[in-house]
């Protein structure tokens, strides 16, 4: 009798018997034989180790089976930017690319990286080529391995930075992509390392979280970091724990080797594909941060000094948008809001050019799916500003503008239930329409199914995508989760118990900010006027009545769904 492999056990296997990254040979033989010549474990498994993911067909997960949708000839193509960091000829670059492959618009993402669509097997090589030669690549931005190491985007010209920690983040990069010891981890693997004060890389949300610290050692200063790990949103959340180290600048990279080692090591982790991420030792096989260290220390071959007190940052947003100092005098960085992460091929050229012309060619994207351009005059910071105003990137933007944050959705992913770029467009327009001069900071995350790619998890207002049947037809709904936070009062969104058809959400949404506005203490944010509410209390908001609530998970047409977020 044959003995049917699991998912999981199907992957593994795979992985074993190849390193995708020594077969970029493969790749390039499909390109000249073309799509019918990939075999099946290079669509569903060994692309993603170049960044490649199989396009859908517009229609998400209700369009297949097996908890993915159907796929087309076509390639998702995500460029892994460490750190964020850019210059004007990478992004020149990556303009020309989407122009020419990926029908003119690109996406940027979470984690800093930019996202192509439409690719085809025939073009893949030659943009793989074209980004080596300008110094990118999409290496690991996919596939059971470290995934993009995301930083402060103001590293090195923040003025409140404790210190410059992207050469880390390079060192770290250099250290585990492409390295074949590090091809085959039980799941994706996500680092930060940040050197503000403000830690806009998500250390919360991180398998590893480094933040920058300070501590006096025998009467002089020392910069070190402080050290969490088993962060992860998807459909399960969880924050990081913070272990009760203290990490010197120089033990750095053993540490990350380490727990990279231990995560590919846990052969308990490799056993389910949806609970394979390094998070799952702590919701699932009752690791401890005491657990966790002594297993760490173990394995690096040294006892990390203790930590020290460390402030974390309260209720301070992080999205860099507008006109800032730099440390260096004289000198500012603009952020510009790029709403839901979608920026066309013109705007790129359009803003490579502007970054030359009023500074030195040096850029950032960011966490909030923001550009930023550095090094430029004070004198000429209002000029660069309407320049790039007039190319759809806005310096400042409305709340609900800069807030916005999208994932793929149905238009390109096989996972998603819902779609998410366009509904995010009408949401913010409405919602600039209906409370004109809303000016508290907010996080709304827009994500079209339970795995979270939009982080709807840490947002002030997040939604979820769902279906609802109404009549015959299936019709994109959401999710309400509110009051996520990271920092000093860091909190998993609640789910309270609301949802609504998708051409509805920007009349809950109105009600419930129209209710924070009216009844809000002097100076409280959202975060805190949620939290003395009750979930009832602000399901009525939403509702403009007292409902029921409903379960997140079991709504009419509950459909399946994958993990890949």
């Amino acid at each position: 009798m044959a003995i049917t492999e699991t998912k999981a056990q199907r992957v593994e296997r795979l992985k074993r018997e190849k390193n995708p990254w020594e077969a970029l040979d493969e790749i390039r033989r499909f390109a000249r034989e073309g799509f019918a010549a990939i075999p099946p474990e290079w669509l569903g498994t060994y692309f993603r180790w170049w960044g490649v993911y199989s396009q859908g067909d517009g229609v998400g997960v209700l369009g297949g089976k097996g908890g993915e949708g159907k796929a087309l000839p076509y390639f998702m193509v995500r460029i892994r930017i460490a750190n964020g960091i850019l210059n004007s000829t990478q992004l020149r670059t990556i303009a020309a690319l989407t122009q020419r492959y990926a029908r003119g618009s690109a996406d940027l993402t979470v984690r800093q990286n930019i996202q192509l669509h439409w690719v085809t097997i025939e073009d893949l090589p030659e943009i793989i080529e074209a980004l080596w030669q300008c110094g990118l690549n999409t290496m690991a931005a996919c596939g059971d391995v470290t995934r993009n190491i995301t930083g402060c985007p103001v590293a090195g010209v923040d003025s409140d930075e404790i210190c410059d920690a992207s050469p880390l983040v390079l060192n770290a990069t250099r250290m585990l992509v492409g390295n074949a010891d590090f091809y085959n981890l039980p799941r994706k693997f996500k680092i930060s390392i940040t050197g503000c004060r403000v830690w806009c890389a998500y250390p919360e949300i991180n398998d590893i979280g480094l933040t920058a610290m300070t501590r006096t050692l025998h009467g002089r200063p020392e910069v070190g970091f402080g050290l969490r790990v088993g962060g992860g949103l998807s459909a399960e959340p969880h924050l990081a724990v913070r272990l009760n180290a203290f990490v010197r600048w120089n033990q750095v990279e053993p540490v990350i080797k380490g727990v990279a080692e231990l995560f590919r090591g846990s052969s308990q982790l490799r056993e389910h594909r949806e609970r394979a991420r390094l998070k799952f030792l702590f919701l699932r096989h009752g690791w401890s941060a005491d657990d966790f260290q002594k297993e760490l220390e173990q394995r690096i071959g040294f006892r990390l000094d203790p930590a020290v007190d460390q402030e974390a940052p309260a209720d301070v947003y992080r999205d860099h948008v507008g006109i800032h100092a730099q440390k260096q005098p004289g000198l500012c960085y603009l952020g510009a809001a790029v709403l839901r992460g979608r920026i066309s091929a013109e705007q790129m050229h359009n803003a490579a050019d502007l970054a030359d012309r009023f500074g030195n060619g040096e850029l950032r994207t960011t966490n909030m799916q923001n550009l930023l351009v550095l090094n430029v005059p004070r004198l000429q910071t209002d000029s660069l500003a309407k320049e790039l105003e007039a190319i759809g990137l806005r310096v400042g933007g409305s709340s609900f503008f800069r807030g916005v944050v999208a994932c793929s959705g149905t238009e390109f992913c096989k996972l998603a239930i819902t779609e998410t770029k366009s509904f995010s467009r009408w949401l913010v327009e409405e919602l600039d329409e209906r409370l004109p001069g809303f000016e508290q900071h907010l996080k709304l995350h827009v994500t079209g199914c339970p795995n979270s790619c939009g982080q709807h998890w840490i947002a002030d207002l997040g939604i979820e995508g769902k279906k609802l049947k109404v009549g015959e037809q299936m019709l994109d709904a959401y999710y309400f989760c509110l009051g996520g936070a990271v920092g000093l009062h860091q909190s998993i969104a609640r789910t309270v118990g609301y949802r609504c058809l998708a051409n509805e959400v920007p009349d809950a949404i109105e009600r419930l900010l129209r209710h924070y506005l009216l009844e809000r203490f002097s100076n409280e944010n959202l975060r805190q006027f949620f939290a003395r509410h009750s979930d009832q209390d602000l399901r009525s908001f939403l509702a403009g009545e007292v409902v029921e609530a409903v379960p997140r998970d079991l709504s009419p047409g509950r459909v399946p769904h994958g993990v890949e977020g």
